[in-house]
């Protein structure tokens, strides 16, 4: 591949991501307005950074899963005798099921392409991602941003965008305890039965219509699901009060994010519900003993981008 790679460092930022939306598992993702921010550079050997979440907890050397990212998209381009300084301002929570792999992995890949300008394709990126993650629900949206919908077909990774529905916001409950990805799978069944294969099927289909027809009135029975949930609310026991304190707040409809254990409650701007559902998710999780905080965000029409420069507040909040 023809490349000339830049000599300044470059700047990026990818959004936190949602998966599933409820009945759309494996499948559906969101791109929400909550940001890791990375500044790379090329250096004689690799070095990396955390700030914020992750801090003091990530690896820092060459087996960190973004300079991994990053290290594999050199190879693909002909460049792996290159070696990279990564530096990361990070909000997204790690094991809360907000995307934290997906926007280590994106950052990695899109931040190396960037230095390289940009000789590997989008689809090829979405590609790479797919290959380290294993799985395309959240990499899709946080390379491409808004919603998306991931399909494999004989390996190979179909990505298509949906319309945003319009003034959506989304009030995340994110619980100071983690839920590691790997436990919320193992509770899962091997088979399901037919009628909550149709019941998820209807309501995967409704979840697309409701935002690309910009009709909120549907997100209530769209949210529901057959297929995980209640099997992770056995691991995750707090998970219905949850639901619970968002649906009597008003929100049109809630929904474990991924494998948990953030619950994303969807409401629109114009009901001016958002801080109440949060209070009241916030307030039923603390009284079932599990304490944590709340975020709302509005879905992130765009994914990873180069920027100009890391905003000087980011730096300020996180360090």
């Amino acid at each position: 591949m023809a490349q000339t790679p830049r000599t300044s460092p470059v700047s990026i930022r990818v959004p936190a991501t949602t998966a599933n939306l409820g009945p759309g598992f494996d499948t559906l993702g969101l791109a929400l307005s909550m940001w890791n921010h990375l500044r790379v550079e090329w250096s004689d050997k690799p070095l990396v950074e955390v700030h914020g979440e992750g801090a003091g907890h990530l690896r820092t050397d060459d087996r960190n899963m973004t300079y991994r990212a990053a290290a594999r998209l050199l190879a693909e381009a002909g460049e792996s005798h290159r070696h990279m300084r990564i530096e990361s301002w990070q909000t997204i929570p790690l094991s809360r099921g907000l995307g934290s792999s997906s926007a280590a992995i994106v950052g990695g890949l899109y931040s190396a392409n960037a230095l390289l300008d940009y000789p590997v394709a989008p689809h090829r990126l979405l590609e790479l991602a797919t290959e380290i993650e294993g799985h395309p629900d959240n990499v899709s949206p946080a390379l491409m941003g808004g919603m998306t919908i991931s399909v494999m077909d004989n390996g190979v990774v179909n990505a298509v965008p949906v319309p945003l529905l319009e003034d959506l916001q989304c009030v995340v409950f994110i619980p100071e305890r983690p839920l590691p990805t790997k436990k919320a799978r193992e509770v899962l069944k091997s088979e399901v039965s037919r009628a909550d294969a149709i019941f998820n099927v209807g309501r995967t289909a409704l979840m697309v219509a409701s935002f690309a027809l910009n009709r909120p009135e549907y997100l209530g029975l769209a949210t529901q699901d057959k297929l995980h949930q209640d099997a992770r609310r056995t691991v995750f026991h707090e998970m219905k009060v949850i639901f619970d304190g968002a649906l009597a707040a008003g929100a049109k409809g809630v929904f474990l994010s991924g494998a948990g254990s953030s619950v994303v409650a969807f409401t629109t701007r114009g009901e001016n519900r958002a801080f109440t559902i949060g209070y009241e998710m916030a307030d039923g999780a603390d009284k079932a003993g599990l304490p944590g905080t709340f975020r709302v965000l509005d879905p992130s029409p765009t994914g990873a981008e180069e920027i100009d420069e890391i905003p000087a507040s980011v730096i300020k909040e996180i360090v």
